[in-house]
């Protein structure tokens, strides 16, 4: 929240502003303001002759923007970007806010990855569980899938099957489900889908068995990203300010 100018004393070009009047126009309590200015969130606050804390403009800009990168980035980047703009290192602001946007993008690229991969079994299908209630054995899940036993054991080291153990002979032995999971990890490593996008299709099939509520699922996560993108849009923006008003104008 933007602190305005309500409860400002002037004084000063920047404005000078009490304790309670700069905490209440931003939502927060005293005692966080100076939590603030001790984890270096906030500039270093001044003294008058008879030791109050005085606050100015630049608290108050600092403070919008920092609000603003804790929403759009987290209290941990925040606090990081922050702190070292009021160490003089803009570098090291800049490059925290580079590698909470890598993250973000990243996001992305595994969303779109696990998209892709549904949208192939959704185009090709897998067929579903057989009516048997008999488990199956790995070679007769192999010969349906068209792949040899030790792919299947694979991919079973990699999380993907999760075939049950026959208590008395200790073999390997298949559901119906599992056999749909290897119709699906099969299709999606023949069309070259990363291993993570088949875990996370897999995932969320287990969980609601219906690719069309996995596909809402992907979109509901999309909409996610994109808010939580124009967040940090904002953040930027309100860091650019602060920036601007302490005079840094770029190379």
């Amino acid at each position: 929240m933007a602190a305005s100018t309500t409860g400002r004393h002037d004084g000063d070009r920047e404005g000078r502003w009490r304790a309670a009047d700069l905490a209440r126009a931003a939502g927060v309590s005293v005692q966080q303001l100076r939590n603030y200015v001790a984890a270096g969130v906030l500039p270093p606050v001044g003294r008058t002759e008879s030791g109050y804390r005085v606050y100015t403009g630049a608290h108050a800009q600092a403070l919008t923007a920092a609000r603003d990168m804790a929403a759009g980035h987290g209290w941990a980047t925040a606090r990081a970007v922050m702190r070292a703009v009021h160490e003089g290192d803009l570098d090291t602001a800049l490059a925290a806010l580079d590698e909470s946007h890598a993250r973000l993008d990243l996001e992305r690229g595994e969303l779109t990855a696990v998209r892709d991969a549904l949208e192939t079994v959704l185009t090709h299908g897998a067929p579903p569980p057989p009516p048997s209630r008999r488990g199956l054995r790995i070679g007769q899940v192999a010969g349906a899938v068209g792949v040899r036993p030790p792919v299947l054991r694979l991919w079973e080291e990699r999380g993907l099957l999760r075939p049950d153990r026959d208590p008395a002979t200790g073999y390997r032995v298949y559901s119906g489900g599992e056999l749909r999971a290897a119709h699906v990890v099969a299709l999606l490593r023949r069309g070259h889908h990363p291993l993570a996008a088949v875990r996370a299709v897999l995932d969320e099939l287990r969980t609601t068995g219906d690719p069309g509520r996995v596909r809402a699922e992907l979109d509901r996560r999309e909409r996610d990203l994109s808010r939580r993108s124009l967040r940090r849009l904002r953040a930027s923006a309100a860091l650019h300010a602060y920036l601007e008003y302490l005079g840094h104008s770029g190379p």
